[in-house]
């Protein structure tokens, strides 16, 4: 997904970039995740949460995330799927 998608690039005009996921369509599970965007260091630590619990993408795709955050944008990613 284009950085630009997420509302919180565009406010602070950061759009440059991509956000990618590999989920298991079998298990739901996120297989891993590369983020090429501002402040992907703070957005990869959710993703990583997740993945360490073993939770489903859907966690990331239907939770509520602070708004208008770079972390938003996984709601935007996962719903992709």
């Amino acid at each position: 997904m284009d950085a630009s998608a997420v509302p919180r690039a565009k406010t602070q005009g950061r759009t440059d970039g991509l956000l990618k996921a590999i989920v298991d369509t079998d298990t739901g599970r996120i297989l891993g995740c590369s983020l090429l965007c501002h402040e992907a260091g703070e957005v990869i630590s959710t993703v990583q949460m997740v993945m360490q619990a073993q939770m489903p993408y859907t966690v990331l795709r239907d939770g509520i995330l602070t708004h208008p955050t770079m972390t938003e944008g996984l709601n935007i990613l996962f719903s992709k799927l």
